[in-house]
């Protein structure tokens, strides 16, 4: 099987696209779609190849090789490459078939499709790399695209800042990610993931030196370093505390691009690359603590953040922030199987939400204020029960794919010793916050009176097919992906993952009773508070005023970034322009300028046009002349 296709064909969609898209215009699907599709079986084909205990390698290109630097692209498919190809071409091309739909007579629709075209080959080559270059390469790829596509309604001006903000907050992570590149490199003497492992794991040489610290006041090793500078990529893909503040701002972006972003490209490149690079982390137990305590924090964060939110996607936005905490954690404690479990689930309940959220967009015309929708579950049926059994997954409800996904990772944190076991309260927590902001969701947009605009009222109804198909695809995939085997089928990649004991326990079962305790109370808090008895919320939110604007106003991270850092920065650069810029340069410039001028004025007062004049000039330059000769 030709797997080099699986990349290639959503490259060659974007290629046709982009050259001839302006007179494919509304047909752009005819190309995207099936170039996905095809990738997707591929796909499928690998991942039961891989099954079979195939692992396939294969170069591309070479570079350059020059002594022991050897740069080339290079394809690997593992257990790892084979869960996140379906996840990445399982999701796409779902998104491509709704955009059908969701875009119809948009501008730019071709454009469109070129561009999740090229997202999806980016993230596909990230996935499948198989040296540290490429990874960063495809890394800032899918950087690129995010910034496209967030901003693909350039001419409103809060587009433009949501993609301008996502593309400066990941450049800030990126930094550090390329610095701990060239710290692999000056460590290992190479880029390649197999010869960077296996002398990690060479008892005689370079691993015992890589575990002496640094030297003088700094008490770190080496591999610590790189784990950190590596992580702050990550923490900035990912949308982890403190670069999180770009995720909530891309839902400027059309809602597709949303649910591609949050489900199965960018934020997972991050969690990908932790897991991938395992090995690694496994020789750092600093840098794995930080790991864990950045997505715990991450976890709660988000949710508690999603409580109050009233744009329709922001809250499945930092739903997405809050769920990635979880995975974060998870491979923070050791657990890499089950962050990599809960990653493939929540990919398929996130796109199944914030492509719900598309439908409900559309059906009241471009609408996102939940206090504005209301009754619409009889009006939107397919995008209702759909939508709820996304919901229940992103609960946790027993028999989802959440359910399982969630467990094991609650289980495997729980078996990681002290840190693990109060990460686990906190996600037992988080889990039951999680529960009741998406059930608020479902009972404030589909329930109750309905507040949507009388102009529309009448107008509400289900959209097309290419929009509904999808979300019944999803619906069954946030079920049934939980029986897949996914943690069996993953075990093998991360041999020294240590929760297996505790699947077999006692505090397993208790875990598991306690989270779904969470998931059924946060449910059940939220039909209480807005069903049964819907003035309760505004009167929490005058009771604890305080803890309400927190969580309203995001915690005020952005109001801190902007008086530390941007203005401190604008008005950096306005100081800089007076003094540097007007004072210096152009007063240079200027002042060269003016010096030719009045030189020129100087010159022209001998210009007089009286023979007079030149004749006593020149009998005055002779003298001058004579005098200076007979000096000498």
């Amino acid at each position: 099987m030709a797997y080099e296709l699986i990349p290639l064909l959503p490259l060659a969609s974007f290629v046709i696209l982009g050259l001839f898209g302006h007179w494919i215009k509304d047909k752009a699907h005819l190309v995207a779609v099936p170039a996905v599709v095809l990738s997707f079986l591929i796909s499928v084909f690998a991942f039961i190849d891989v099954a079979d205990g195939h692992h396939s390698t294969i170069q591309l290109y070479t570079w350059l090789t020059s002594g022991t630097l050897d740069l080339h692209l290079g394809l690997t498919i593992d257990r790892l490459t084979a869960v996140m190809l379906l996840l990445v071409t399982t999701v796409s091309a779902l998104v491509h078939v709704y955009t059908i739909g969701y875009m119809r007579g948009e501008p730019g629709y071709a454009r469109f499709f070129s561009y999740i075209a090229l997202f999806t080959f980016s993230m596909l080559m990230l996935v499948l790399a198989d040296n540290f270059l490429q990874l960063f390469i495809f890394w800032e790829a899918v950087g690129l695209c995010s910034y496209l596509l967030i901003g693909h309604w350039y001419e409103r001006p809060a587009a433009c800042a949501a993609a301008t903000k996502a593309f400066i907050v990941n450049r800030v992570g990126d930094f550090g990610f390329i610095l701990g590149l060239l710290l692999v490199w000056t460590t290992f003497d190479s880029l390649d993931y197999a010869d960077v492992f296996a002398k990690l794991h060479d008892p005689a040489g370079r691993v015992m030196n890589l575990l002496e610290p640094l030297g003088g006041s700094w008490e770190v090793s080496v591999p610590t370093v790189i784990c950190l500078l590596l992580f702050t990529g990550a923490v900035g893909k990912s949308a982890q505390v403190p670069l999180h503040v770009w995720l909530p701002d891309a839902m400027e972006g059309p809602t597709p691009i949303s649910a591609l972003i949050h489900a199965a490209t960018m934020v997972t490149a991050g969690v990908f690359m932790v897991a991938r690079l395992a090995p690694l982390y496994n020789l750092s137990p600093a840098a794995m603590t930080v790991v864990a305590l950045v997505g715990g924090l991450t976890m709660m964060l988000g949710a508690t953040i999603a409580l109050t939110q009233t744009d329709i996607k922001r809250v499945v936005a930092y739903s997405t922030m809050s769920q990635l905490g979880y995975m974060m954690m998870a491979c923070g404690l050791g657990a890499y199987g089950a962050g990599m479990y809960h990653l493939l689930t929540h990919g398929a309940f996130k796109a199944l939400l914030f492509l719900g959220c598309g439908s409900v967009i559309i059906a009241l015309h471009h609408e996102q204020d939940m206090r504005k929708m209301g009754g619409l579950k009889d009006q939107l049926p397919v995008t209702y029960w759909t939508f709820v059994v996304g919901s229940l997954a992103l609960a946790g409800f027993p028999l989802t794919a959440g359910f399982f996904s969630k467990d094991d990772l609650l289980v495997s944190a729980w078996s990681a010793g002290t840190l693990g076991q109060v990460l686990t309260v906190c996600g037992l927590l988080t889990a039951l916050l999680t529960a009741f902001y998406s059930f608020r969701l479902v009972f404030v947009t589909f329930w109750g009176p309905s507040h949507v605009d009388r102009h529309h009222a009448g107008h509400v109804h289900e959209p097309s097919k290419t929009m509904t198909v999808p979300l019944i695809i999803l619906a069954v995939l946030s079920i049934a992906t939980g029986y897949v085997g996914i943690p069996g089928f993953l075990e093998p990649m991360f041999a020294t993952e240590g929760s297996d004991a505790a699947h077999h326990g006692g505090g397993a079962i208790v875990i598991m009773l306690l989270a779904t305790a969470m998931g059924l109370l946060g449910i059940a808090g939220a039909y209480y508070a807005y069903v049964l008895n819907p003035s309760l919320p505004d009167r929490w939110a005058r009771q604890w005023q305080a803890a309400y604007q927190l969580s309203l106003n995001k915690w005020y991270v952005d109001e801190a970034y902007d008086r530390s850092i941007v203005r401190p920065t604008f008005t950096a650069a306005a100081e800089l322009w007076n003094r540097v810029d007007v004072a210096v340069i152009d007063g240079a410039v200027n002042g060269i300028a003016r010096a030719v001028a009045w030189g020129g004025w100087l010159l022209r007062l001998v210009q007089s046009g009286q023979t007079q004049h030149y004749a006593l000039g020149m009998a005055l330059g002779a003298a001058v002349i004579l005098t200076l000769f007979m000096m000498i």
